[in-house]
């Protein structure tokens, strides 16, 4: 298992029955979610997926593959498709519409804005309607 110490070996007990059911680490489970943080952060810093597996590698001593780095950061963008297709409050009272210029590679390295709208909800609470990157 691939940890943020480096990897650990588990040894898990068998039985008969197949009834073991081990609560820490899940079946099958060949990474902890420390690891899963360490590389969505790199990722948002901008470092490729080469530079993250070198990065785990010198620093952790875990051996990390481009395609495992693939995985963990996918599921991020199954997340964000679920949160942009969520329903949305029919009415809110207040709107804010604002931009924030931060620095994005795509190919060389850029400064773009980001527009973002924010509600206040009939209860008084925060939601982001949309970020854009233009």
């Amino acid at each position: 298992m691939t940890t943020k110490g480096g990897p650990v070996e588990i040894n898990v007990p068998r039985d008969r029955a197949g009834s073991f059911e081990p609560v820490i680490v899940k079946k099958r489970q060949r990474r902890l979610g420390s690891i899963e943080d360490v590389v969505l952060s790199l990722s948002a810093r901008g470092m490729t997926h080469g530079d993250i597996s070198a990065h785990l590698a010198d620093v952790y001593g875990a051996e990390v593959s481009k395609t495992t780095i693939t995985t963990i950061t996918d599921k991020v963008l199954e997340g964000m498709a679920q949160w942009q297709n969520r329903p949305l409050d029919p009415v809110y009272p207040v709107v804010f519409i604002d931009a924030i210029h931060v620095k994005v590679r795509d190919g060389q390295v850029a400064n773009r804005p980001i527009y973002v709208a924010m509600a206040v909800t009939a209860e008084g609470n925060r939601d982001i309607l949309s970020a854009v990157v233009r």
